[in-house]
């Protein structure tokens, strides 16, 4: 975070959203303030201010951002407690009162606890589109810690019930397609999730997968790109990771409106 002062403004953190590199961001809210919430801000850990000092270790060397309600003493002092232990910490201006009067995106507390409670999530192997984009919405938006796993269809429901893990993308699983919405759609439902870019990416994500690539123009290079990756590399792991850094170009896209790229050079004379 190029900051030279420990608050950080909703903007600057909304601006470094939905990419790998996003700091993480902690809900240090005293219990009943917390307890009383319906809301956390999308991609949120939540800890307990008073016990600082004792998790404070597990963000060693990392960039942390931590809000109370308004962002006053709360955090402030969380935030100087963390420095104190090396971490560029800073705390939220205006807390999450001031992050949600500007709109940004937000997640269902319960969803969001219960999905990061579980940690693991299981769908098929060899992803194309849904099982791509859903692991980088979720490790964007929703646990920054989850962890992902690809396996043969027939064994992914026994999988998941075994592990506690979330079954997604798989008819009988926690998450699947609903009529002519894809996987990635019901998840955004389901957590609550609003934001203009996600929003297009969505069209962008179900047109790719459901073959209606006459709802977005970009659906058919996303189907293409998809397709290819997956042509290019054997392992689904290191596809995925590929595949994360596609949704992270698209969606710093579609934070960009009405940006073109249309030089032509000039005629030789």
């Amino acid at each position: 975070m190029a900051c030279t002062d420990v608050s950080i403004s909703p903007q600057i953190l909304h601006g470094l959203m939905g990419r790998g590199t996003t700091p993480h961001v902690i809900d240090v809210r005293r219990a009943p303030r917390f307890d009383a919430a319906d809301t956390m801000i999308a991609g949120a850990l939540r800890r307990l201010p008073e016990q600082a000092a004792d998790w404070a270790a597990s963000f060693a060397g990392q960039a942390v951002v931590v809000y109370c309600v308004f962002g006053h003493e709360v955090s402030q002092q969380a935030a100087a407690l963390l420095r104190t232990h090396g971490i560029d910490a800073r705390f939220l201006d205006g807390g999450i009162d001031a992050w949600e009067k500007a709109g940004y995106p937000v997640v269902n507390k319960s969803a969001a606890l219960a999905a990061q409670a579980a940690g693991t999530w299981i769908t098929r192997e060899r992803p194309k589109i849904d099982r791509l984009a859903c692991p980088w919405l979720v490790s964007r938006f929703v646990d920054p810690a989850a962890r992902f796993l690809y396996r043969p269809t027939p064994d992914v429901l026994a999988l998941a019930a075994r592990e506690n893990a979330i079954a997604y993308d798989i008819p009988g699983g926690r998450f699947e397609h609903d009529g002519e919405l894809c996987t990635f759609d019901t998840m955004l439902r389901h957590f609550g999730l609003h934001d203009p870019a996600l929003d297009k990416l969505a069209t962008i994500v179900r047109g790719a997968d459901t073959a209606r690539l006459d709802l977005a123009p970009e659906s058919a290079g996303l189907l293409a790109i998809s397709l290819g990756l997956g042509r290019l590399i054997a392992d689904d792991e290191a596809l995925l990771a590929r595949g994360l850094d596609v949704y992270d170009a698209l969606y710093a896209w579609a934070r960009a409106p009405g940006e073109v790229h249309n030089w032509v050079p000039a005629p030789a004379s």
